[in-house]
């Protein structure tokens, strides 16, 4: 009888207690979702400032946010062209000091990643002759440099996100500053104070003034335009790194404010918290690290960075490479259809 007794009060403790676990879980689902809807509703409105569609999609507005939604939902591979502008006065557009083009493929868990130098010397479409890729900015802005980039690359560019300096300062200040592993020591001039900062062989952390001059400088690198590029990586992986990590993530919609007035990208706001999910899904991969191959040249006094014809063909396969759909063997597929990884070109 004794025993029987002891059962039921045993059962009944378990009940309370599986009780109050489910009661818990509920209330912290319910606490999630309304957390992932105000964020999604206040991320839509921050977004609004920095939303700027290409022409194309102005007149395609419909046909392209479809194809989009139809191409994430198969987690199909995407490009996006990371551009840093230097304003100039009197100038409607500026100029393109950095332009880096990635191409990522949600199935392989794979980033390709290269830099086009600014002088490179190539065939601007909406103009209808050859010049530097920066003066493609400069006078079409975004909508003639991707077209630019598309020519010259023989891929598509889906998306895009241009700064100004201002904007990418901010933007490192507003992820809390970035690590980097400063290849050598150098000194560079700082933008605003114009104070020279010693940076020293080894790891550095940087606020938003720092880091972009450190990314800027190029004349004392040994490497010249090529070290520039590789500093220019390295950074935008640590941005990415520090914009994406879960303390950053709660406060995207502030991060967004914060930048909005010198960001524009053509990202759909309904978009954000999947490209996030899609980069911390596959950012501890390593990243195809590519290189464009060319040569210095002067005419008529002009410098230009000359693309090799070759080494752009091999560049451009590379890339397509990591757009193609390798089905739901990805890894394996992907293995065999190249022996070569972190393929650098041309050094």
């Amino acid at each position: 009888m004794t025993t029987s007794r002891q059962n039921k009060r045993k059962n009944k403790t378990r009940r309370k207690i599986l009780y109050t676990v489910l009661i818990v879980a509920m209330v912290l689902l319910s606490g999630v979702i309304v957390f992932a809807t105000n964020l999604s509703f206040q991320t839509k409105n921050a977004v609004n400032k920095i939303y700027e569609p290409l022409d194309r999609e102005k007149e395609e507005q419909n046909e392209a946010i479809e194809k989009f939604d139809n191409a994430k939902a198969e987690d199909s591979a995407f490009t996006i062209l990371l551009a840093g502008i230097e304003n100039e006065e009197k100038a409607k557009y500026g100029r393109s000091d950095v332009l880096l083009v990635a191409t990522v493929n949600p199935k392989t868990n794979k980033i390709s990643m290269v830099s086009i130098p600014r002088d490179t010397r190539v065939y601007i479409p909406d103009l209808g002759y050859n010049d530097k890729i920066n003066h493609s900015y400069a006078n079409g802005g975004i909508n003639y440099t991707i077209n630019t980039i598309e020519e010259m690359l023989d891929i598509p560019i889906d998306y895009y996100v241009s700064t100004d300096f201002q904007g990418f300062e901010d933007i490192v200040d507003t992820v809390g500053g970035i690590d980097v592993e400063v290849p050598f020591t150098f000194k560079a001039q700082l933008t605003g104070s114009l104070k020279w900062k010693t940076y020293t062989e080894g790891p550095m952390e940087l606020n938003g003034n720092e880091a972009l001059a450190y990314v800027r400088m190029r004349k004392s690198d040994p490497q010249g335009d090529i070290g520039r590029n590789n500093r220019q990586k390295q950074v935008i992986k640590e941005i990415i790194d520090r914009g994406t990590s879960i303390s950053n993530i709660t406060k995207i919609d502030d991060m967004i404010e914060d930048i909005g007035n010198n960001v524009k990208t053509n990202i759909p706001s309904s978009e954000y918290l999947g490209l996030i999910k899609t980069y911390q899904k596959i950012k501890s991969s390593p990243i195809e690290q590519l290189q464009l191959k060319g040569v210095d040249d002067t005419r008529r006094g002009v410098y230009y960075f000359i693309p090799d014809e070759e080494g752009l063909e091999e560049l451009s396969e590379q890339l397509k490479l990591n757009l193609k759909d390798f089905g739901n063997n990805a890894q394996t597929d992907s293995k065999k259809s190249t022996k070569v990884t972190d393929l650098t070109i041309g050094e």
